[in-house]
């Protein structure tokens, strides 16, 4: 007879292979970008290392500690997604700013979500995030007990 945790595997490895390709794509696309010209350019780069490094380790091995290291990489990409959402509307309102400094309410918003910056890109670290964390969510590994109903299956 199937457990329940049987029968969802398939779909987690699925969800972990979404989220290492994402991880991939996003780490080529800001190299590409040359996405490393201060400081705060490299928060995203860093934080999508770690997180490949976590995402191969309970990828090969899921173990307590690498579940507990991948979670906090993700909770880490949620928080460097919403903070990358933030730097970008904030330098596009800037620079709309400059170029308009009669800009305004609503208008300043268009104009600073269209920018040069890519303004909600960064959300979609925040969404790997996301979607690493429901993929951990109740995973097997988790359990105390995980080695020991390993050896006896």
């Amino acid at each position: 007879m199937k457990t329940q945790d049987s029968r969802q595997f398939p779909l987690r490895q699925m969800i972990l292979a979404l989220v290492f390709l994402g991880i991939v794509g996003l780490l080529i696309e800001l190299l590409l970008l040359e996405h490393f010209d201060s400081i705060t350019q490299w928060i995203p780069l860093v934080s999508l290392g770690l997180g490949l490094a976590t995402s191969v380790a309970v990828a090969r091995r899921p173990t307590r500690s690498s579940m507990l290291a991948f979670q906090l990489m993700m909770a880490v990409f949620v928080v460097t997604g919403l903070l990358g959402l933030v730097l970008h509307l904030k330098g596009n309102v800037e620079w709309e700013l400059e170029r308009s400094p009669d800009l305004g309410g609503w208008q300043l918003i268009w104009e600073a979500l269209r920018g040069a910056t890519p303004a909600l890109a960064p959300g979609a670290l925040a969404q790997l995030g996301l979607l690493g964390l429901a993929w951990s969510y109740r995973h097997p590994a988790m359990d105390p007990d995980y080695k020991a109903k390993e050896m006896i299956q």
